[in-house]
């Protein structure tokens, strides 16, 4: 919403400084985004008057002027200007800026220059340069009676700052500028002009009805004929009003009727009144017909849209934009001025079906004042009459003229339960009578009428909030909440901590969030755990969403596999969020996911100079370790085990490129390796996939109290030593059963083992495989001798000889 200083002031009787003034709109709920003034900008900006302009001795196109600006009167001397402009010659008038002036529409500051070896000491100034229009093609031309020396802003009338604020939906009342300067005068900023439209009475009967077809569509409609008016350019007055906000001038009646919208916040429509045939009907749009309307655009309406229609067809899309067939242009001199109320939610849905954003649609939708239906005519009326003269028809008046009254019982004290201000029962009048409210009876409860043009305004807290933003929001007390003797909880819930925790881990590994169906098939259910009949929707959406989902991964594989098909095969997909293995809450859990796709599909189309890239089941591993991690699992205790070792494990994942991680084989926290052919055949996906599940709820609670406290980082003074041991041992030996082994030796001494190496073939027994681990023992208290590293190196191959009846591999 825009609108001018000087225009505020019509309508609010005011001394007070336009930075005090924007800073009390902020306050009060308008938000002040943005001040153009445009006479502080151009005041260095002065008008000048060229005293000769001579061609310059090294360019065909450029001239060589002295330039008078009001030193000569001085016993000064004029400034040399270099000049490029067409029409700069010896007598004209112009603007022009001496160097250190900032040119707004070049976005630089001038310095003295020198210009093919002529020295310029400032610039004749073009109306793009001053950012005043787009004319770029000459310097600014003056009038021969402009006077030198004089500031240019001022001299044309640009010391007028146009305001411009932000304004919440609720606040229709303040799409007009008359309701600003109510809101101000109410925050003492001045003294409120409400002046009262007075009846025009008319002179004869109106020869055109109009019938409302659904009052539900158009609750109240006003019409009136004016004869005889000659139609032009409106004075300069209202033309200076409309372009200051960007509004273009177009005749007098349609600029009344801006005017209108902009002062009154109430749009109307100028019908030319012989160029409608027979009377208005107010209806529902016939499907298939058409409307040219005045932005010269041809809309295909439906029954949905409301329209103002006369014995020919469609004139006005209702409440949004007129037909260019009625519209009125200086050939005009009968004119039907039309005010109306309209069904806020069928505008807004109109404009959006149509895509037509207007002043008026923009006001309706959010509602009007519609007390001010009729009055809003009269008073264009009296525009009309005093700009284009005329003589004015009786009103004719369909459906109600008024909205309904609104009572609100309030008591006194809400305004200190709810905000904490002690406010003073004559203050709280005075707002609330400032602002058009009507209070009725004595404390402790009064009645507040709610003015009509506060549609907004329902109930106690609503006429709270009027009081303390008048009142003034930066009074409110700080009041910190009572803690209490005990220590506060957190905020958070724990599975709330690691929902967010794990999105952080996986993210950091670079994959990206997806949030897919709460629903899958019964086929994907059935593979995937579920599939029982309580999971089964009652009224699903679609058949091939026909269950609860039991596992994240269909969802994930279809979107990595959707990403596939348009071209993007290096995928790494996961989310967090429920999975249903029954319809108790119980059996209801939080899940972390995630899918990782090959750069290269199996058929091959992958296009990289190092050849297709594949994922395997350690990334999923990786992936899922980390998630626990993240969410406080012990990643000590954790324990990997194989799919054929693992309890229930799952028939989506490939038997022998897959396994579990668990705390011992009762609680089993996730599974992850590479999909089973079977399974990407069921979810019609090409792989190779791998994916991860890990349920967060199953991650055991720390514990509350530590036996001990830990340092979160512990630098050692000593040099760490590593050895490597590689063992010979049935393929069916694990490798984590190696590792556990080689730890349990000396928790304290040994930090890290960690498996280097697998290797069957040439020069090993069938049957059996070598592993290679790494263990790396970090001394504490002091350096390790070669006989004490060769004693803990026994001990490793001792104990895993032992637990696994591997042999050292010479």
């Amino acid at each position: 919403m825009k609108f001018t200083l000087s225009w505020l002031k019509e309508h609010l009787d005011t001394g007070e400084s336009l930075e005090k003034l924007a800073d009390k709109l902020t306050m009060i709920g308008l938000e002040v985004e943005h001040i153009e003034d445009k006479a502080k900008a151009l005041a260095p900006f002065v008008i000048a008057k060229v005293i000769s302009a001579a061609k310059h001795p090294n360019a065909d196109k450029l001239q060589v002027c002295m330039v008078d600006y009001g030193q000569v009167a001085k016993g000064e001397k004029p400034l040399q200007v270099v000049c490029g402009a067409p029409n700069a010659r010896a007598g004209l008038l112009s603007v022009f800026s001496p160097a250190g002036t900032y040119i707004p529409g070049k976005n630089i500051t001038l310095s003295v220059g020198n210009i093919r070896g002529v020295e310029s000491h400032g610039m004749l100034c073009s109306a793009a340069e001053l950012e005043l229009s787009n004319d770029h093609d000459g310097i600014i031309e003056l009038p021969a009676d402009a006077p030198v020396g004089k500031s240019y802003a001022d001299y044309a009338g640009l010391g007028d700052p146009v305001i411009e604020i932000n304004l919440t939906p609720n606040r229709q009342d303040c799409t007009g500028v008359h309701g600003i300067a109510r809101d101000l005068a109410a925050a003492d900023m001045g003294k409120f002009k409400d002046q009262a439209p007075k009846q025009i009475k008319g002179e004869f009967p109106c020869p055109v009805t109009v019938k409302i077809e659904d009052e539900k569509l158009c609750p109240g409609f006003a019409l009136r004929l004016v004869r005889g008016v000659k139609n032009g350019p409106s004075p300069e007055w209202l033309q200076k009003r409309l372009t200051s906000i960007g509004l273009r001038p177009i005749n007098a009646l349609v600029d009344i009727t801006n005017f209108m919208t902009f002062d009154r916040a109430r749009p109307l429509h100028v019908f030319d009144a012989k160029k409608v045939k027979g009377n208005l009907v107010v209806r529902r749009a016939k499907a298939g017909e058409t409307l040219v309307a005045l932005d010269g655009k041809t809309y295909t309406l439906d029954d949905s849209i409301c329209v103002i229609a006369d014995d020919k067809g469609v004139e006005s899309l209702s409440g949004i934009m007129g037909g260019e067939e009625s519209g009125c242009d200086e050939t005009t001199t009968d004119v039907l001025i039309e005010s109306a109320l309209w069904n806020e939610i069928n505008i807004a849905q109109t404009g959006r079906k149509l895509g037509v954003n207007s002043d008026a649609r923009y006001r309706f939708e959010r509602g009007v004042d519609p007390a001010f239906m009729v009055p809003g005519l009269e008073m264009a009326t009296k525009l009309v009459m005093d700009l284009c003269g005329g003589s004015p028809s009786e009103v004719v008046v369909a459906g109600k003229s008024h909205g309904d009254d609104r009572i609100v019982e309030f008591p006194i004290d809400e305004v200190k339960r709810l905000t904490g201000l002690d406010v003073p029962l004559p203050e709280i009048k005075r707002i609330l009578t400032h602002l058009g409210f009507l209070l009725v009876g004595k404390e402790p409860v009064v009645k507040v009428a709610v003015p009509s043009w506060r549609s907004d305004v329902h109930g106690k807290a609503d006429i709270v909030e009027e009081i303390v933003r008048i009142f003034g929001v930066d009074n409110v007390p700080m009041t910190p909440f009572e803690r209490g003797d005990a220590p506060r909880k957190p905020v958070l819930t724990q599975l709330q901590n690691r929902t967010r925790r794990a999105k952080r881990a996986l993210a950091a590994r670079g994959m990206m969030e997806a949030v897919t169906w709460s629903f899958v098939s019964k086929p994907q259910a059935d593979l995937f755990g579920g599939g029982k009949a309580e999971l089964a929707l009652a009224n699903p959406i679609a058949a091939d969403l026909s269950d609860m989902r039991p596992s994240l991964i269909p969802g994930l594989v279809a979107a990595a596999q959707a990403n596939a098909n348009r071209g993007y095969d290096d995928v790494a997909l996961f989310e967090v969020g429920q999975i249903f293995k029954g319809d108790k809450p119980e059996d209801q859990f939080m899940a972390a996911s995630g899918v990782r796709r090959a750069l290269a599909s199996s058929k091959g189309n992958g296009r990289f100079w190092t050849g297709s890239m594949s994922v395997d089941a350690f990334d999923a591993k990786a992936d899922a370790l980390a998630v626990l991690a993240a969410s406080g699992a012990p990643v000590q205790g954790l324990q990997v085990v194989a799919a054929s070792e693992s309890k229930n494990f799952p028939a989506w994942l490939h038997p022998g490129r897959s396994g579990a991680i668990q705390i011992g084989p009762q609680n089993v926290l996730g599974y992850f390796g590479e999909l089973h052919p079977r399974a990407l055949e069921a979810l019609g996906a090409e792989g190779p996939l791998v994916a991860f599940e890990v349920t967060l709820q199953k991650i055991p609670d720390a514990k509350a109290k530590p036996t001990r406290a830990k340092p979160l980082l512990e630098l050692a003074a000593f040099q760490p030593v590593s050895r490597d041991f590689a063992f010979i041992v049935d393929r069916k030996i694990a490798a984590g059963d190696i590792v556990r082994a080689a730890q349990g030796v000396d928790r304290k001494l040994i930090t890290t083992v960690t498996v280097f190496d697998v290797y069957e073939g040439k020069g090993i027994e069938d049957g059996k495989k070598s592993i290679a681990i790494a263990v790396t023992l970090q001394p504490r208290e002091k350096t390790l001798t070669d006989q004490e590293i060769d004693a803990v190196a026994a001990k490793i191959v001792a104990e895993v000889t032992k637990k696994t009846g591997g042999v050292l591999r010479g």
